[in-house]
């Protein structure tokens, strides 16, 4: 195995072990369930990005990884790192997970406390050619998530739902365990601090 092939691997089956120890997560995934995925130097195709081959779900009560990790498991989030690295090659790892207006408000404050670029995607805006192509939307989304920010790759972007489409958030980072150990951190404190409130 080529050696940026073992770093990708285990550096990945690490970060896929602390998710699945994090029990806050479960209510961060979302409906169409969550993937991290992890890009080759240079990846251009899905083949070169390393993901979750059936997503990560919720086996009682807990995160869990349906399968293996595999070159081209997947689609989505592959395109999507590939595109925002033609922005910012040091993104290479990226995890998806829910988004709710709340949690928006929420997200957007933690990240200024925290010096992160945040962008939103407003999917009304996307032409009408962009979604009527096949795979057509990621560049398009990409851009618009960079746009917003004033043409720096964000740290951290969501979607606002379009029609039939569950709006998620985006976190990318240099690696899984930068990307698994910051959102663990925004899943900890998100529940905490929510739990608190709702004691007041």
């Amino acid at each position: 195995m080529a050696d940026d092939l073992i770093e990708l691997y285990g550096k990945f089956s690490l970060a896929l072990e602390k998710i699945e120890q994090c029990r806050e997560f479960v209510s961060f995934i979302p409906e169409v369930r969550t993937n991290m995925v992890y890009a080759r130097q240079g990846a251009k195709t899905r083949a070169d990005v390393l993901a979750v081959d059936g997503r990560i779900t919720v086996v009682r009560n807990m995160p869990y990884a349906a399968g293996r990790p595999r070159l081209g498991a997947s689609s989505h989030m592959a395109r999507l790192i590939i595109e925002l690295a033609k922005v910012d090659p040091s993104y290479r790892a990226g995890i998806d997970f829910m988004n709710n207006p709340a949690f928006a408000v929420w997200l957007k404050q933690y990240c200024a406390e925290k010096g992160w670029v945040f962008s939103v995607i407003d999917r009304s805006n996307e032409p009408e050619e962009v979604k009527e192509k096949e795979c057509g939307s990621m560049p398009w989304k990409v851009a618009e998530a960079v746009r917003a920010c004033g043409g720096v790759a964000p740290k951290i972007f969501y979607e606002t739902g379009a029609v039939g489409k569950e709006p998620v958030t985006v976190l990318v980072g240099r690696d899984p365990i930068e990307v698994v150990d910051q959102i663990i951190e925004i899943a900890q404190r998100y529940t905490a601090e929510s739990a608190s409130q709702s004691e007041v």
